[in-house]
């Protein structure tokens, strides 16, 4: 095993990047909002997608390979019955692509039925399976997922559903966001330093948990408000609201920069920050730290476009010393200056590097008027393998762009995520060998600049030890095997099984 920059080391569980919701209702079946929730939520993942219920009889499931419109049909939405139940879209980054860890995970037990929504990573997944299949346990998957089911429904056995909660939450390790069912209850549980997004919502006749408000926002619903770091809900079966339990604190918490930077809905509120609002504040610390002057700004469409549209706000107010600009000077005109085919996904979740580079080109093309004889600023939201950066850069001086700048709303990524992000492994990361200049001559454009950690902390109003800046400084807020960790942490011990008698 080699230190924090040598071989990246072998990643436990499986790493997803997925989207949860939960509903209760009164009276009403629950299969449909699920339906549009997910659809709401299909950004997060696109291979395979799953609704459970249960209409107080019994567990109805309908999972499957495909995107959520393809998922399900009208008939096996009326198979869905119970005005309750969980759903997951999901995103693969690592172990099976069969529909054997397609979610919700649901399993039928002693003490009931039991679906499971996860959105996030395990570090000590393997550990737990060894454990638990020494039990007994028998395992149809390589996920984390079926490790967490299998550990709460062994717990449901000994517990009542509070404590049989609470103890599978003292034994995993890592990142979740998970919407469970049991039986016709719903419940919602965010890990104890809140990496991965899950919020509360009210709607007209019952109640929501979902990875994003956005999906709230389809339901016309309202957000009631975030799953606080290590909170269980449980929703009211009848739908009229929820309970809540604090089952475990820490003294900090682990929020993932990258969900404003990059991966949620701009419409979406996480942890009381409006993605778009807080990307476009991004943009304006961006021309602070590194603003040039050119004829036209323009966004890599659509994760950049909220970044350009606050660096040119800031670079109509101040020049790029920080001179507030004469009233006769506007700054850097902001225009798009490329067009995104809607129906390629993004390049750097594509399995093989042929595909990634085949996506550029299919990807983008350039809008001639804006970019022929102009100095041109692209903007980012950030520079993976550089697999796009290098192709956008040579399409717009192609197109006949005198000078190419590239600015990029995030800290260089410089190490892989553990926590359900795929970044690549540290070898394939351009940033994790090179500095700065070296990769804006990879790249081929005029100038490259970073956003700073600090101006990422400074916009999301969070200490820097509150947020999970693993992918961009190396050091991780969970102890995992190889790499340095940024905090004092320690895994659950998985040598007994025993809870205080107060707990």
């Amino acid at each position: 095993m080699t230190d924090g920059r040598g071989e990246t080391p072998r990643r436990t569980g499986m790493t997803e990047k997925c989207g949860v919701v939960g509903v209760a209702l009164d009276g009403r079946d629950a299969a449909r909002p699920l339906y549009y929730a997910l659809y709401a939520l299909q950004h997060r993942g696109q291979e395979s997608a799953g609704i459970v219920t249960h209409d107080g009889f019994q567990q109805h499931s309908h999972v499957d390979r495909g995107l959520v419109g393809d998922v399900f049909a009208e008939g096996d939405l009326e198979g869905l019955a119970g005005s309750a139940g969980i759903g997951h879209v999901r995103y693969p980054t690592a172990g099976s692509l069969d529909t054997s860890c397609a979610q919700p995970f649901s399993v039928s037990f002693k003490s009931g039925s039991l679906g499971l929504s996860h959105n996030g990573n395990l570090v000590n997944a393997d550990e737990i399976r060894d454990e638990l299949a020494a039990l007994g346990h028998a395992f149809t998957s390589d996920g984390d997922t079926e490790v967490i089911a299998h550990d709460l429904a062994r717990n449901l056995l000994e517990e009542d559903l509070i404590r049989a909660v609470k103890r599978t939450m003292r034994r995993i390790h890592g990142s979740y966001a998970l919407t469970i069912s049991h039986d016709e209850t719903v419940l919602g549980v965010r890990d104890p330093q809140g990496n991965r997004p899950l919020c509360i919502g009210r709607l007209e006749d019952g109640y929501i948990l979902a990875s994003e408000s956005a999906a709230i926002d389809t339901l016309d619903g309202e957000l009631v408000r975030d799953v606080r770091p290590g909170e269980l809900v449980v929703l009211d079966a009848d739908g009229q609201g929820f309970d809540s339990y604090q089952l475990v604190e820490e003294d900090n918490t682990a929020h993932c920069f990258f969900e404003h930077v990059y991966f949620a809905r701009p419409d979406s509120v996480i942890d009381d920050t409006l993605v778009y609002e807080a990307r476009r504040e991004l943009g304006r610390k961006l021309w602070t730290e590194s603003g040039v002057e050119t004829d036209v700004v323009m966004p890599v469409p659509d994760s950049g476009r909220a970044f350009a549209s606050g660096y040119a706000e800031a670079a109509g107010e101040t020049t790029p010393d920080g001179e507030a600009r004469p009233e006769d000077d506007d700054g850097v005109e902001f225009a798009e200056g490329l067009m995104k085919n809607r129906y390629v996904g993004r390049t750097f979740i594509m399995p093989t590097q042929d595909e990634r580079e085949r996506a550029v080109r299919l990807k983008l093309n350039p809008i001639k008027s804006t970019i022929e004889g102009k100095t041109v600023t692209v903007i980012d939201d950030s520079i993976v393998r550089g697999t796009t950066s290098t192709q956008l850069v040579q399409l717009l001086k192609d197109c006949g762009a005198k000078e190419v700048h590239v600015r990029i709303g995030a800290p260089e990524i410089v190490a892989p995520c553990y926590m359900g992000i795929d970044m690549a492994t540290r070898e394939e990361l351009i940033a994790s060998d090179k500095d700065t200049d070296e990769i804006r001559e990879a790249i081929d454009a005029d100038s490259l600049a970073y956003l700073s950690t600090d101006a990422v902390a400074d916009v999301l109003e969070t200490e820097r030890i509150d947020l999970c800046l693993g992918c961009v400084t190396g050091e991780y807020p969970y102890d995992i095997e190889g790499e340095e960790a940024d905090r004092e942490v320690d895994r659950p011990d998985l040598g007994g099984r025993t809870m205080a008698a107060d707990d």
